[in-house]
């Protein structure tokens, strides 16, 4: 067998089959490319779920992690370290908030953001105890922890994992009139993705995003918005919902936080808002631990340059269009997104989505599948235009390859 046979079989052999990856094992990896076991190069047009906003290995966030290994990685929250406020203070500057609650993994953040908005509605908005309602989108990918998957409506991340969760409507994504509908004295907050982006890079309605705004303030329900995949660039702004000038109450955060380096969310709130937690209710061993704070720090200050979000914005533009010419030909049916960030439905004659990712990669592109027959496209920030153009050119090779 070869050294990639080898090392997939070893895999395959020693690990929980949780995940279907494609047959390719990466070694080493730069910018927007990644080098596999035999010394082939392959161009990522995933980006780790927009976790690798700023590519691999980026010199500014290695550095960054390098300066602070050398000095303190962990500490826990039993004692204050000198990378906490600042990180806390310029995370909450970049999303015009007020407070930070710092956690690990983007599945965390949302079990906090919950927490909160079920303590802030009995604390504060004086739901009875135990009655707490939060409305959430059908579609939705939220994480995959016993309380989330107990509000998902894909039946592979929920089946077998009950008894569920209680205190969560579901409405159709996109409809403001059902949400309206199903919101009662109870109901304490809505939590949405403003793109929904294990769905197929769904983009909802104009004018649905500014009307779940209007629609929480009317009634004294908290705003989350899941910008985990969405935010810190992705869509060329800062967040995706300030493409229609929406601030929510509450931003959810995640994956490209931690620059690729190490795993960081957090929740941004106001001081109100976070301000319901009391000593010993809710934290993490290492959330918002030196090293993660010191990463997210160098991330915050590129994005506060704006430089990845107008480069996003631009390549972005260009891969639309791109995108968009090859709709309608019969290989593809649909395209979605915005900024660098495509949902690509596959024509069911074609293959389905795993199987044109099977071909990209036999190309030199990675890209992931996702509900059957759509691809999603989201390399790094920092991708060359000649690069996502060799990407591309790769992608309409496969497609016409019938």
């Amino acid at each position: 067998m070869s050294t990639t046979e080898n090392a997939i079989a070893s895999a395959e052999a020693h690990s929980a089959h949780n995940y279907h990856p494609l047959p390719v094992v990466v070694a080493s990896a730069e910018g927007a490319w990644m080098t596999d076991v035999e010394g082939r190069r392959y161009l990522d047009m995933l980006a780790g779920y927009s976790a690798l906003n700023f590519g691999h290995g980026n010199r500014r966030l290695i550095d960054a992690a390098k300066a602070q290994l050398d000095r303190v990685t962990l500490t826990s929250r039993a004692f204050y370290h000198d990378r906490f406020a600042d990180f806390c203070t310029e995370l909450a500057a970049l999303c015009g908030m007020e407070a930070v609650l710092p956690m690990n993994t983007g599945a965390e953040a949302v079990e906090t953001a919950v927490k909160t908005a079920r303590k802030w509605g009995y604390r504060v908005k004086g739901v009875p105890d135990g009655m707490a309602k939060i409305i959430v989108a059908s579609d939705n990918f939220h994480g995959r922890t016993t309380t989330i998957v107990s509000f998902s409506t894909d039946p592979e991340a929920r089946a077998d994992f009950g008894p569920y969760t209680p205190g969560f409507e579901i409405v159709p994504y996109g409809d403001l009139t059902a949400m309206r509908e199903a919101m009662t004295e109870n109901t304490v907050a809505v939590l949405i993705e403003p793109i929904q982006g294990e769905a197929g890079v769904l983009v909802p309605p104009a004018g649905y995003l500014p009307g779940v705004r209007e629609l929480t303030r009317e009634r004294n329900v908290l705003f989350i918005a899941d910008e985990i995949q969405s935010g810190l660039g992705r869509t060329g702004k800062t967040f995706a919902l300030d493409h229609e000038g929406v601030v929510p109450d509450m931003y959810v955060l995640g994956k490209a936080l931690g620059g690729g380096v190490v795993p960081v969310s957090a929740v941004v709130s106001s001081a109100d808002v976070l301000g319901v937690f009391r000593p010993g209710e809710h934290g993490s061993t290492f959330g918002g631990n030196p090293l993660a704070c010191a990463v997210a720090l160098e991330v915050v200050a590129m994005l506060r340059t704006g430089e990845h979000q107008q480069r996003a914005a631009e390549l972005g533009d260009h891969l639309h269009r791109e995108l968009g010419l090859l709709a309608g030909g019969g290989a593809v049916e649909a395209v979605r997104g915005r900024g660098l960030w495509a949902g690509v439905d596959i024509a069911p004659a074609l293959g389905t989505g795993r199987e044109i990712s099977e071909k990209l990669m036999e190309e030199g592109v990675l890209v992931k599948d996702t509900h059957g027959s759509t691809i999603r496209i989201a390399p790094p920030l920092v991708i060359s235009k000649e690069d996502l153009d060799w990407g591309l050119d790769r992608l309409r090779t496969v497609l016409s390859a019938r």
